[in-house]
């Protein structure tokens, strides 16, 4: 299987301001002049953390997700981060993963932030979603998912092949709690045998929660290949997937482990 490269956009966001964010990013995507994969957003790009969903929410027919589709349509890329959705009444904090060809999956987060209340303004998603890209397979989650290792810990079939490569988190990670990003990134990769990648935004937010950033690529041995705080930035990276295999070979700690199956 070939490396798979990943596009990490770390910035500032437009506090409940789409039109201003999807601009700003629109100039930071088409600023790319690599050849590249998959380009992931933070958590909620298009307005910020936000708790006023019935002032932000959309539709899957809404403007943010045409405009990723264009996006993905135009560049050539896969293109993920999440956004608010209204569906059936509630509200999603919903990650898109958005094909070329306009073909999309999605994953509605599943642990939702009950200490600013993201409990009470929407609802929790149920299945995880695993994409699957040139043979990787990538195990899609949203910020808060981070605490919880179990949502995201690989449960292999009988025929112990692992269910995900790369686990992704986008996020809206304050700076007070970054300690806790950084470790829980490095043991998830760890506890996996994956690559971990974690994108971040900066600045403050519309409640003067300053966000530092820290978006982070982390290998199968729990090696931080990058790491950025404090500045924007736009960074490339191609997974290597010749690592996986060699420390899945030597290490192969799952045959150790407990036998579930998250559903």
């Amino acid at each position: 299987m070939n490396n798979l490269s990943f596009r990490l956009i770390q910035t500032h966001l437009h506090w409940e301001d789409k039109a201003a964010n999807l601009q700003m990013l629109q100039q930071k995507i088409e600023s790319i002049s690599q050849k590249t994969e998959i380009i992931v957003l933070p958590e909620m790009f298009s307005t910020g953390f936000s708790m006023n969903p019935s002032k932000l929410a959309e539709t899957m027919d809404g403007e943010t997700v045409q405009w990723m589709k264009n996006m993905a349509g135009r560049q050539k890329v896969i293109l993920t981060g999440s956004l608010i959705i209204e569906e059936g009444g509630k509200y999603y904090n919903r990650l898109i993963w958005m094909l070329p060809n306009g073909q999309y999956g999605h994953y509605d987060k599943r642990h939702l932030f009950a200490y600013a209340h993201e409990d009470e303004q929407y609802s929790a998603g149920s299945k995880r979603l695993i994409a699957s890209v040139n043979g990787w397979k990538i195990n899609l989650q949203i910020c808060y998912d981070l605490r919880f290792p179990v949502w995201a810990m690989q449960s292999p079939a009988d025929n112990e092949e692992a269910e995900f490569d790369v686990l992704v988190y986008v996020a809206n990670w304050p700076q007070s709690r970054a300690t806790a990003w950084k470790t829980l990134l490095r043991a998830r990769a760890i506890e996996n045998q994956c690559f971990v990648i974690g994108v971040n935004r900066i600045g403050n937010d519309g409640n003067n929660i300053y966000h530092s950033g820290e978006s982070t690529v982390v290998d199968p041995l729990g090696e931080i290949l990058y790491q950025k705080a404090d500045e924007e930035d736009i960074f490339n990276i191609s997974l290597d997937r010749e690592r996986i295999a060699v420390v899945r070979s030597r290490f192969p700690f799952w045959k150790d482990a407990d036998k579930f199956k998250i559903f």
